[in-house]
Order: structure tokens, then C-alpha cells, then sequence
């Protein structure tokens, strides 16, 4: 039975997660939106046996008793040891090459696989097993000496290999009596000798990863937690364009049997901005100034558009916004539940909050003295004219945060964007000496504020709401204070979070909201909102409570320090799509806010 408890490997141009058998249970070639030639995670079912599978690279040990994880410190290399019932001892390193090569970062859409036998004689059987079109389509196979190719009907894909080829083809058991590589990736010829490259490719991936964990600045406490989790956000990133997609997989279901299961391999503009938050607040500038520069081509997609008013809310990673929803019927899904969707039908929603995401990640590229591609004047008209449509629609009905596919309403939390767009263009305009730009946004912003105000917080119930006018709660109310909308001290805010706090917390975690949508009453919890309640909590003085709060969450992470988008609040397993970059930006705010200083430390 597929789960959760996985790894990621990847390189920032592909990725791939590993089960606790070792076996490569999803990645998408050539790049982290496309076919997932490895996608037994959606494609599986109670009862299923080996000889069954598809969409799988597996190493079988013969008679294995155990199998051992962990990632090599610091680094997105991944160990597996595995042992046999007789005590013999195989080890499979699993990583996607990236480092510097004549000035360049080389990270080809490749999966190396190092097999290195430890004690005994191990025996080991190699399944491999793409299926393309989402396992419409085993591919064709042709070999040569060393390697197998996999012909699909628009691509090819290698295998190469200093083991037995035969053995390979066969899924034969073999005895591994000296170390041995697999590449597997594009249909290109290996021009050297197949361990000696694997073993420099490995030696300079970990120095690379390496490098950049040192770079780092990271919290005193928790510091492997947040470690793991940017690099984690680090893999989410398509480093081509800048883009960085919410998660690395589709259709895994935020409950059991429910119909809550979408594409995640695309770049949300509001997950986005708290990704570069998050990785802003840890010093990974470079990765923060390549999406500013997707963002900037997008901000001049829209003006280049002379009909388009509405910013979508999400793009792939290419910037296109035509993410047609589809259905991948070869594939059975998580678990057997399917349907396993392509595409996400929310790029046709409106979701007034985009305009805030956008012009708050771009403030850095005025305001931070570190970037070297600056904001400039085209930049900024650009951005005013996005403000200017945030001050048209700020009241306006919307899908809201959530992504409701039937139902509107002028939600709270899109209406606080749409001013936080204006209030961040004041700031912008004085950088750049603009006062009487920044005269006009600060009038707006404060017209804004003075309505969103008064419409979102219900004196009845002594607290915001979800909606204007409304009376419902949900958890984006905890981000008031961080958006600068109201003081972390003003009563009503703090009223506000105690009573979300009651109305939505179940154990450790949170809900989003609980009523009703159109799938009906949410099952699990989401897991960021855990981590905004933590944050609210700390901000309105329980820091104590928030601590042993974010210590609970924290337990909640699979073996390998990895979250998914939601979790059930009874057994804490983890549900939805993986790994999620809103958690882990959540796991390294929190920890960020809560962490003794390095001065008070020692």
C-alpha cells in the first residue's frame, strides 16, 4: 500500500521520490510538469504485487529484512542500506546531478542510482519500468551493450549501465560483487566509464548541496528541520525560469475517497510569495532574485494581453496559463482513488489575492540593496497598473483563497491583498523618489483599508471574518497582523485568533475552515494553517503555548523530515500532494519567529 513516507531527490529540473523499499515510485520527464514515466504512486491498489507494477525503478535485495534510510547530511542524496536475512549488506545511493561545470550549473534531467555492496554477497533485481502517456503506453525497448532504450510515442528514454544488460532486461536477481551505476534520463550515450562518472557526479552533487546549506542563515533552534525543509523548497524550484510549483505531485487526495485531488505541479502566485518569504528569511537571494524574474516576465505577459484584466491565479512553470483539467484514466490513483487529474481548472478562477502576491514579491527587487537585477521604471508602471485593477476588484466577488469552484463571495483575505498591493506601492514609490506616486497609493490604500475594515470584522462576534459581512472563520484571519493590516496587539485581532483557535483547531492542527464547500465538510487538517496559528499565537504573546505547539506539528513529519498538504487531526497521517512547499515554508517561519537568537544561545 503506497504512502507518504517518502523522499525527494532532484536537482531543480527534474525530481523523483523514493518509498522505504527504495524503489522510485514518481518522476515526470523531462521536467517536474511533464510525463511521469515513474508513476506507481498513482497507480496502485491493496493487494498489488510486484509483477504488477508499472511506473516503477526498483532495486530488489533478494530476501530483504530491512531496509535503512537517510539522507547524506545536508544534502538531497538519498541512502538506502538494505539487508538480507543471511546478514549481507547492499547500499543504493539515489540523486539527481547538479553542480558548477565551466561556469555553468549542469543539472540534466538524469536519475543516478549507485549500487555499492557493503557485506557478503548481496543479490539484487532490477525492475525498471516507464510507462509513458500516464501509463497509457509501456514504452518499446531496444539495448545495446550498455544501455536499454524505452521509446515512447513522443520521446526515448535511457538506461545506462555498467551492470549486466541482460540481467537488467530480464529483471534477473544478480549478485552485486562491486559497485555499479545506473543513469537513467534523456536518450543520450554516456561518453565515460559508468562508476568513475557516477562517483564524480556524486562527489560534486554533495558538495554542491553542501556549499549551499552553508550558506544559510539559518535559526539557532531546529536546525536540521529547517534545514531539510529549503532544501526541500530549494528541489520545488524550476531554476530554468525561476518558477517554483506547490508540490511535486498530482492527485494525491487531501482525505481517503474524496474528490479533493488536484494538479500541484504548477507555480501558485500566493504560494510562491511565501516561498521566497520564507527563503528570503534564511538569505537564498539567488533563488529569490530567478522569481522575481518569472514574476517580471509574467507582470509583462499581462500588460502585453490589451483584454486581459484578471491575473490567473497560478501559470506553469513555463508561464503558460492554459492548464486545461483533464483526467488520466490509465492510472487507478493514490491508493486506487482516483481520478488522477493533468491540469487545474482553477487558472480559469478569478482570485483577487494575485495582485497582492505578485507586487509583494516584487518589493524585494526595490528594496533589497543585496539583488543585482533591480526594479526599475518599466517595472514599476507595470506594477501600478496591477495595483491599479487590485483597487477595481478589492471588493469584488472572488473563488477566494481556497479555490472554491461554485461559490463567491468578497473574501477577507483577497480584499487585504488587494490593499496590501496598494500599501507595498507606497513603499516602492518612495524608494525610487516617486512622492507623488506614492501621494496616490497611499490614498488608496487608506481608502481600502478603512472599507475592508469595517466589512470584515462582524462586532456581533467581536472578530473578523472570512467574508464581508459574513460571519464565518477561516484560518487566513491569522495573517492579518503578519500583512501589516491591523497590530499583532489590537484586541479585535487577538479576539480574532482565540476564537479560530476554538473554532478551528482539531488536536494539533487546523482546518482551513469547517463549513461546508462544494465537496462538503473538510477531513483533514491543512498544514500551514497550523503553522500561521503558531505564528499568531507567538505574536500576540503565548509564545510558550506556540513553542509546544510547533513542537507537535513538527512530529508530524515523515521519516525523512517531509510534509504533504494536509494531515489527518486524529492519527496524523499525511494526505495531499507532496512535498508541499506551503508546509515547509510554514515549518521554517515558525521556527524562524520562535528560535532563540544565535546571541542568546551562547
Amino acid at each position: 500500500m503506497s504512502s507518504l513516507d517518502l523522499a525527494v531527490i532532484g536537482n531543480c529540473m527534474i525530481s523523483a521520490l523514493v518509498d522505504r523499499r527504495a524503489q522510485i515510485v514518481w518522476s515526470c520527464f523531462p521536467r517536474f510538469d511533464g510525463d511521469p514515466v515513474f508513476s506507481a504512486l498513482l497507480d496502485c491498489h491493496e493487494g498489488q504485487s510486484d509483477a504488477d507494477q508499472k511506473g516503477v525503478f526498483a532495486i530488489d535485495m533478494a530476501g530483504m529484512v530491512a531496509c535503512e534510510q537517510r539522507y547524506l547530511e545536508n544534502t538531497a542524496v538519498l541512502v538506502s542500506r538494505m539487508t538480507d536475512s543471511f546478514g549481507n549488506v547492499v547500499e543504493v545511493t539515489d540523486f539527481a546531478p547538479r553542480f558548477k561545470h565551466f561556469d555553468r550549473t549542469f543539472r540534466p534531467p538524469m536519475l543516478i542510482r549507485r549500487v555499492t555492496p557493503v557485506k557478503g554477497r548481496p543479490r539484487i533485481r532490477v525492475r525498471l519500468r516507464p510507462h509513458f502517456e500516464w501509463g497509457e503506453h509501456p514504452p518499446g525497448q531496444t539495448r545495446g551493450s550498455n544501455h536499454l532504450r524505452f521509446v515512447g510515442p513522443d520521446t526515448s528514454l535511457r538506461l545506462t549501465t555498467d551492470a549486466s544488460i541482460s540481467y537488467v532486461q530480464d529483471e534477473r536477481f544478480f549478485v552485486v560483487d562491486r559497485p555499479m551505476s545506473f543513469f537513467f534520463g534523456e536518450d543520450e550515450p554516456l561518453r565515460s566509464e559508468a562508476d568513475t562518472t557516477a562517483r564524480a557526479f556524486l562527489d560534486s552533487t554533495v558538495d554542491f548541496w553542501r556549499d549551499w546549506v552553508r550558506s544559510l542563515s539559518i535559526p539557532f533552534d531546529w536546525q536540521e528541520a529547517v534545514i531539510r525543509a529549503a532544501i526541500t523548497l530549494k528541489l520545488c524550484n524550476f531554476e530554468e525560469t525561476g518558477a517554483i510549483v506547490a508540490a511535486l505531485t498530482t492527485s494525491v487526495p487531501e482525505a481517503p475517497h474524496t474528490q479533493r485531488n488536484w494538479d500541484y505541479r504548477y507555480c501558485w502566485l500566493r504560494d510562491a510569495y511565501f516561498v521566497i518569504q520564507a527563503l528570503n528569511r534564511l538569505g537564498t537571494t539567488k533563488t529569490m532574485e530567478e522569481y522575481l524574474t518569472y514574476i517580471t516576465n509574467i507582470v509583462d505577459d499581462m500588460d502585453a494581453i490589451p483584454d486581459q484584466k484578471d491575473m490567473p491565479p497560478l501559470f506553469s512553470i513555463t508561464r503558460s496559463p492554459d492548464l486545461e483539467e483533464r483526467e488520466a484514466t490509465a492510472l487507478a490513483g493514490y491508493r486506487g482513488m482516483g481520478p488522477v487529474r493533468v491540469g487545474n481548472a482553477a487558472y480559469t478562477q478569478i482570485q483577487n489575492d494575485a495582485y497582492g502576491s505578485v507586487v509583494l514579491a516584487s518589493v524585494h527587487a526595490f528594496l533589497d540593496k543585496r539583488l543585482i537585477r533591480t526594479g526599475n521604471k518599466a517595472l514599476f508602471e507595470h506594477l501600478e497598473k496591477l495595483g491599479q485593477r487590485a483597487i477595481e476588484v478589492f471588493d469584488q466577488p472572488d473563488a477566494g483563497p481556497w479555490e472554491l469552484r461554485t461559490k463567491a463571495a468578497v473574501h477577507t483575505f483577497p480584499s487585504v491583498m488587494c490593499w496590501a498591493a496598494c500599501d507595498r506601492l507606497v513603499k516602492i514609490a518612495e524608494a525610487m523618489g516617486r512622492e507623488d506616486r506614492a501621494a496616490f497609493w497611499r490614498e488608496n490604500a487608506e481608502r481600502m483599508h478603512r472599507v475592508i475594515d469595517e466589512r470584515s470584522y462582524n462586532a456581533d462576534k467581536g472578530t473578523f471574518v472570512s467574508s464581508f459581512d459574513g460571519e464565518d472563520l477561516d484560518a487566513t484571519l491569522l495573517l492579518l497582523a503578519e500583512l501589516d493590516f491591523v497590530k499583532a496587539d489590537d484586541p479585535r485581532f487577538v479576539a480574532t485568533v482565540e476564537a479560530v483557535g476554538t473554532k478551528l483547531r482539531r488536536g494539533d492542527l487546523l482546518l482551513r475552515y469547517d463549513v461546508e464547500d462544494d465537496f462538503g465538510l473538510m477531513h483533514t487538517a491543512f498544514m500551514i494553517c497550523g503553522f500561521w496559528y503558531v505564528d499568531a499565537l507567538n505574536a500576540i504573546g503565548r509564545k510558550e503555548e506556540a513553542k509546544e505547539l510547533f513542537e507537535h506539528i513538527l512530529s508530524l513529519r515523515n521519516s525523512f523530515g517531509l510534509f504533504s498538504e494536509d494531515a489527518d487531526f486524529t492519527t496524523g497521517e499525511l494526505w495531499g500532494n507532496f512535498p508541499q512547499t506551503y508546509s515547509m515554508v510554514g515549518l521554517i517561519n515558525s521556527a524562524v519567529r520562535l528560535s532563540r537568537s544565535w546571541e542568546e544561545a551562547f
